[in-house]
């Protein structure tokens, strides 16, 4: 089985960079390269309008910190808190030849803006015959653990992943999230690009020069012959300390990183299951209809023959997420979890 690295080598130099730090440097890149690249969002430069300092904040996560500075309000562009009229407004303006990078902030306010997204953006391609493009990325926080409440907490990548006419991608570290925000600005259909909002602060070797990650290519940040492990996200992060921990007793696991779960590396997936035999899914958004779902239906319909072990899924329960700080860390999946499913799959 060919598996590629989960860093793939850039010529240059490179430096250490966060979460954070990374996609900003691939915004301010790609807005230096093309200058129909523009950026909306709420408090994205900060001070427009109203007494305050210029570029206070550069969005609430402070992603598009010193955009402003250099590239003006023409380019960085305050909106009025209207999810609606942010995305309605990107979507044409990306359908007259700018390439707009949305920040929707936090992922569950999709729902005011539903509309723009599934019965417009998604759809104008194949409506209008190929004929337009629709070159946009919608930037959002998901995930859990930031004691931010049932209503700012959500993972619904499955949500958006449903929709034909989208891309979606979830980075599980610094450097495939520099990777593939230019590739998602370079595209020309609609991306949404999930940021975990846990690992703004997370760090690692990143190039300094710009590089792209295709999209639909998985990695594998941990090799193995014993089990498959599939996580997305930050859930990638405990699914590589869950393996690190296994190989100490002995049990080598096959990490799989997607990266982007539509398109999704399916393949990969079920070459490795055709080495272990066994598949552990580990997805932080609720079980019912979720990508551990959808990947477990992917096996049992195409690798049943390979499968020495039922397929195990660890996923988040189907609840709110709880506001209480001991009920979210019992609510999101922990590195124990995902090492009891690793044990059950290989003692059945």
């Amino acid at each position: 089985m060919n598996k590629p690295a989960i860093i793939t080598p850039v010529a240059g130099s490179t430096s250490v960079k966060t979460y954070r730090e990374a996609i900003n440097d691939a915004l301010r890149q790609e807005m230096r390269r093309d200058p129909n690249v523009i950026i909306m969002g709420e408090e994205v430069s900060g001070g427009a309008g109203c007494p305050g300092q210029d570029d206070a904040y550069g969005g609430v996560f402070g992603v598009t910190k010193g955009l402003m500075p250099e590239f003006g309000r023409e380019r960085v562009i305050d909106t009025p808190i209207s999810e609606s009229a942010i995305i309605g407004a990107a979507a044409g303006a990306a359908n007259n030849g700018l390439r707009p990078v949305v920040e929707l902030m936090f992922f569950d306010f999709i729902g005011v803006c539903f509309d723009q997204i599934f019965n417009q953006a998604a759809k104008f391609r194949y409506m209008f015959g190929g004929k337009s493009r629709t070159p946009m990325v919608i930037r959002g926080t998901v995930g859990a653990g930031w004691r931010a409440g049932a209503q700012h907490s959500n993972m619904l990548h499955p949500v958006v992943t449903h929709m034909p006419g989208l891309k979606v991608v979830m980075p599980s570290n610094a450097y495939d999230a520099k990777g593939l925000m230019i590739e998602a600005i370079r595209d020309d259909d609609p991306v949404i690009f999930l940021e975990h909002k846990i690992m703004y602060d997370n760090k690692c070797e990143v190039p300094d020069e710009s590089y792209s990650i295709p999209f639909g290519e998985a990695a594998f940040p941990r090799q193995g012959n014993d089990v498959t492990i599939v996580a997305m996200s930050n859930m990638v992060n405990r699914a590589i300390e869950a393996a690190d921990q296994l190989a100490k007793e002995g049990i080598e696991c096959d990490v799989i990183d997607p990266r982007t779960v539509s398109p999704l590396d399916d393949e990969a997936i079920l070459e490795s299951v055709e080495v272990t035999g066994r598949l552990v899914i580990v997805d932080e958004a609720h079980e019912r209809c979720s990508l551990a779902a959808d990947i477990s239906s992917i096996v049992a319909e195409k690798g049943f023959h390979s499968l020495k072990a039922p397929i195990r899924k660890v996923t988040a329960p189907h609840t709110p997420v709880p506001f209480a700080p001991e009920l979210e860390d019992a609510y999101v999946p922990s590195v124990e979890k995902i090492i009891a499913a690793v044990r059950d799959v290989l003692e059945a």
